[in-house]
């Protein structure tokens, strides 16, 4: 079983600017991207392909004492069930590449209220 992955190294930089622009916790930025990935559906296969050249997480850190509800969630996305293998570290690695860029577009389109923004987005659907 697996403990760690490596970010890509665009997600490291998208995620430290965002935490220092925002002052809003790295962790609770990982949060925030796997559930903007996962609320965009399954993964294809482009996600899969990116770099591990970024920060280094422990599973802890990513999932801490929901890692049985974040495995749910990424088996109802997937709408299978996952192996603990597939689970983690590859998803939860490629949700998070993909989730980064969600979390830095949504930034982008936020005006002065982030996390507030965040908390509207499916009214605004």
């Amino acid at each position: 079983m697996a403990f760690k992955l490596k970010t890509s190294k665009k997600t490291e930089e998208i995620l430290t600017q965002i935490e220092s622009s925002t002052n809003i916790p790295y962790a609770t930025l990982i949060k925030l991207a796997l559930a903007l990935s996962l609320r965009t559906g399954l993964l294809q296969k482009e996600d899969f392909n990116t770099n591990n050249l970024g920060r280094e997480l422990n599973r802890q850190t990513i999932t801490g004492d929901a890692d049985a509800l974040y495995k749910c969630l990424f088996e109802v996305c997937e709408n299978r069930h996952m192996s603990d293998e597939e689970y983690f570290p590859k998803s939860v690695k490629a949700h998070l590449d993909r989730g980064a860029i969600l979390l830095q577009n949504e930034l982008r389109y936020s005006g002065n209220d982030f996390l507030q923004h965040l908390a509207e987005l499916d009214k605004s659907i």
